[in-house]
């Protein structure tokens, strides 16, 4: 209708002026003009008829947001505006991947937080009830029991105090005071808060190498003192009988130290490592229950270092040993 309209007027008009005097000349302007008028009507057109039906689908698949719809971005280039369409779908479906992997990492949390307390729960329960049914009354078996229970306890203080402690991490709940301290000092006290613990399973605590000069870097004390607790504690627990745990720091780049602690144990498959440091993850469940803790330890490592903007790694060879290493920025 438009193209019909405007090439009758163009035609009245340009006979009524044009013809009668310049003849072949006025005809091609005529036809010039009509071809670029009708192009553009056809192009502006075309456009209009592909965003209406192109927004109608925005409007009816609810997934699919109007407002990321821009008038620019419609073309009648079919193979430019195939390719858009599949950016758009494969943008659309990483975030539903996402939302998936999200979703299904909620499940497995809460799973995972509804077992690890139903446990030490039950554990607890079981003792009481015992005890409320006639045990009490004898001194040996309600003494073995509350201490039995009082261990259940605190496993559940534990886990509680870990969850709250991610909680805050994540939501930025806890501040970190950033300030210099000396590394050499603050792993040798954490070696001698658990000397004892290692001299059960006959392990030794040590440096690589005599640090006769202190090492300063920036950080959080007691929260990089929290890393090497779990660290360390980890590599006692999973540590071979007789063997050693090793602390060392290097410089990794001009402004940056390396922490390392490494063991001598089991060490961890490869297929684990990925999925080490989640909430809960344990590679192999009946031990590591065995040998208590939250199942957090390493998830919480991975947030504090990660609240300093700095690097946690594993290196590991099953059968070997372990190596956790992060990184902490230098006090100049």
């Amino acid at each position: 209708m438009y193209l019909t309209v405007i090439s009758v007027v163009i035609a009245v008009f340009s006979y009524l002026s044009f013809f009668k005097s310049l003849g072949l000349v006025a005809i091609i302007i005529f036809g010039i003009l009509l071809f670029t008028i009708s192009f553009f009507v056809i192009q502006y057109r075309a456009e209009h008829f592909i965003y209406q039906r192109v927004k109608k689908l925005y409007q009816d698949i609810s997934i699919l947001d109007i407002q990321d719809l821009k008038r620019d971005k419609i073309t009648t280039d079919i193979e430019d505006f195939t390719k858009t369409v599949q950016e758009y779908v494969e943008d659309k479906k990483e975030e539903i991947a996402n939302l998936t992997e999200r979703d299904s990492f909620r499940r497995d949390f809460l799973g995972n937080v509804a077992h690890e307390l139903k446990t030490p729960l039950f554990t607890v329960q079981g003792y009481i009830l015992t005890l409320i049914e006639g045990a009490a009354n004898d001194k040996v078996i309600r003494d073995k029991y509350l201490e039995r229970a009082n261990k259940g306890v605190e496993r559940l203080t534990s886990i509680v105090k870990d969850l709250d402690m991610i909680a805050k991490l994540e939501t930025d709940g806890m501040k970190m005071k950033i300030e210099p301290f000396n590394i050499i000092e603050l792993i040798q006290t954490v070696f001698d808060l658990f000397e004892m613990k290692a001299k059960k399973r006959n392990i030794q605590l040590v440096f690589d190498k005599v640090y006769d000069f202190p090492l300063f870097v920036k950080g959080d004390v007691e929260r990089i003192e929290q890393v090497l607790i779990n660290l360390i504690v980890n590599s006692i627990k999973y540590g071979k009988v007789d063997g050693v745990t090793t602390a060392s720091v290097e410089s990794y780049n001009e402004n940056k130290f390396v922490i390392k602690i490494s063991d001598d144990g089991e060490g961890i498959k490869q297929e684990h490592i990925p999925r080490l440091f989640e909430r809960f993850y344990r590679v192999d469940q009946s031990r590591s229950r065995e040998q208590g803790g939250s199942g957090l330890g390493l998830s919480i490592v991975k947030h504090i270092i990660e609240a300093h903007n700095e690097t946690i790694l594993l290196k590991s060879i099953f059968g070997e040993g372990s190596e956790f290493s992060f990184t902490l920025e230098k006090a100049i």
